[in-house]
């Protein structure tokens, strides 16, 4: 009997084998045995590091609490507090306007930009403030005013330092201001907005995304550096630590109250450069 004559007589057709279900495969996740041993030993290396410092006599804590909150050691704190912000207020200042020069037209006040970065960032800041504090050798009298008596150690250093920042807070602010495209001022300027609205509402604000992350190593870094001033005797908080020193002998513990003074500024510099930074990186982040 042939398959048509089966399949007519309606007999039933055979049903085929039934597959196996497939097993679903267990997902193991990754061994990272390296990365763990790697960590334990660093964690192991920093636990002695940070046991030996704390025991070990020879730093003397305790002097370090005795003199951490002297008067002595505030007012160089505060002195290097008020020195630092002036200075990034006025290189900053002066900064902003050597980039608006560099971004000129006019060809003499691109040249003269350039040529004040390129000088003052080429000099070492310690050759310029004793540059500046030897001023009275090339010029004896100023508007009839000795030199001596005009440029005190404080005024050397403030000169000194918003000089240098300057250079460098130029080329900052260039760059955040070149960050900005160009269609959005096209854009501004198709919408007839002002010249002072196109920079208030359109360009300062996207470039200072690109400003506040090297203005806040900026101005970290300037804190820091106005330890160098003490070479000109100016009581700042590095060289308040020194005068005591020089006279107890007592070296580490007070660098070491130094240094403590610097790490915390700083830390709280930084936290406010996380929030400046996120209030302006708002609406680009997800």
């Amino acid at each position: 009997m042939s398959s048509d004559t089966l399949a007519s007589s309606g007999s039933p057709a055979k049903a085929p084998p039934a597959t196996a279900p497939r097993a679903v495969p267990r997902v193991v996740p990754r061994r990272r045995t390296g990365q763990w041993i790697a960590a334990a030993a660093v964690l192991a290396l920093l636990g002695l590091a940070v046991n030996s410092v704390l025991r070990n006599d020879a730093f003397q804590w305790g002097v370090v609490a005795d003199y951490f909150t002297t008067a002595s050691v505030l007012r160089g704190l505060w002195l290097t507090l008020w020195l630092t912000a002036l200075v990034m207020a006025l290189g900053f200042a002066l900064g902003t306007l050597l980039a608006v020069m560099r971004l000129s037209a006019n060809p003499v006040l691109r040249a003269v930009s350039w040529g004040y970065v390129w000088l003052f960032r080429s000099m070492p800041i310690l050759v310029q403030l004793l540059f500046w504090f030897n001023i009275g050798a090339l010029y004896p009298h100023l508007f009839g005013v000795k030199t001596v008596d005009l440029f005190g150690p404080v005024t050397v250093a403030i000169i000194g330092l918003t000089l240098h920042e300057a250079a460098y807070a130029a080329e900052v602010v260039r760059g955040g201001i070149l960050s900005v495209d160009r269609g959005q001022i096209e854009a501004a300027q198709a919408l007839g907005l002002s010249r002072y609205r196109r920079w208030r509402r359109i360009v300062l604000p996207q470039a200072m995304r690109a400003i506040v992350p090297p203005a806040g190593n900026m101005l970290i870094g300037t804190l820091k550096g106005t330890s160098i001033v003490s070479v000109i005797a100016v009581q700042d908080l590095l060289y308040s630590v020194q005068l005591v020193y020089h006279r107890t002998y007592q070296v580490i513990p007070l660098l070491l109250v130094a240094t403590i003074w610097y790490v915390v500024v700083t830390s709280l510099l930084s936290v406010g450069q996380y929030y400046v930074e996120r209030h302006y990186a708002r609406g680009t982040q997800r």
